[in-house]
């Protein structure tokens, strides 16, 4: 299976998704850790994945989204965003709006 492939599987089958530097515990660089600490104040279940554990997927991803940077969070298959942009959504509601229009629980009201 392709990178792509395998990217697009994970996307596709998990409800809420994170690429990140590290992992949900053990966040290895500040914008991960942003993201994995508004996702858990919302209260939101979401997988985590490593990118640091595999250059191929490192750059998959980036070339999956055509978006340059990580973390990448994908709500029901589509791409969120990046730390910036999930951190602006947390601060206007529109993040915990947009998981609500998705029929994805969470542990906060939006």
């Amino acid at each position: 299976m392709s990178i792509e492939n395998w990217i697009k599987n994970e996307v596709d089958t998990n409800d809420v998704v994170l690429f990140m530097k590290g992992t949900p515990a053990f966040p290895q660089c500040g914008f991960s850790g942003q993201v994995v600490q508004i996702l858990d104040y919302i209260g939101v279940p979401y997988k985590g994945i490593n990118v640091l554990e595999d250059d191929d997927l490192r750059q998959g991803i980036k070339s999956f989204s055509d978006w340059p940077t990580i973390p990448q969070l994908y709500v029901k298959g589509e791409f969120v965003g990046g730390c910036d942009i999930i951190r602006e959504m947390f601060q206007n509601q529109e993040l915990q709006a947009h998981f609500a229009e998705k029929g994805i629980k969470t542990g906060q009201s939006a």
